[in-house]
């Protein structure tokens, strides 16, 4: 009988303490709406409440999926021809692998994209190029290159991003 009484007495306190903490002032009477549902509709506003059936058809099919990002689009579509180290989409950066043409074997490239907004302009991304060249005997050096490769890149990645930003425009408008 006495370990039921032991779990009973700390798991009774523990109760009472989440009850109490779940326990929130209900706010200044004067701010909030009297109509229930204008409350309703401002807690949804604010992010404060989940409504789980809506007559409204307003936003459904409105998911912010990498696919529906045209920057992030364009930039997978650039680079597609390197493989990627990372792709983070939440963490806003894509870098590729170092990748060497068949051509010349002691030179890599690896590049490397940093969004800075979602937003369809210059200067929403940076493009990074990075070069290692490498000796006989696997000395290599690495080098910023960043300058005309990137920029050919960054209005690349931009032309693409723009014609898929006018592509979503027109779905959304039918």
């Amino acid at each position: 009988m006495k370990p039921n009484f032991l779990k009973l007495s700390l798991i009774l306190p523990l109760i009472c303490l989440l009850n109490l903490s779940s326990c929130k002032n209900a706010g200044d009477a004067r701010t909030r709406p009297p109509n229930v549902k204008d409350r309703v509709q401002k807690n949804i506003e604010e992010g404060r409440g989940v409504k789980l059936f809506s007559n409204s058809q307003k936003n459904i099919g409105d998911f912010d999926f990498a696919s529906s990002n045209e920057l992030w689009r364009a930039s997978l579509d650039t680079l597609d021809f390197m493989p990627l180290a990372l792709a983070n989409y939440s963490g806003g950066v894509i870098v590729t692998d170092w990748y060497s043409d068949s051509d010349v074997n002691n030179e890599s490239v690896k590049i490397s994209v940093r969004f800075l907004s979602n937003e369809v302009r210059a200067d929403a991304l940076v493009v990074k190029v990075f070069y290692k060249n490498c000796s006989v005997q696997q000395t290599c050096k690495i080098t910023d290159r960043s300058g005309v490769l990137s920029e050919e890149l960054t209005k690349k990645i931009l032309s693409k991003a723009a014609i898929y930003e006018k592509e979503n425009k027109s779905k959304k408008k039918k």
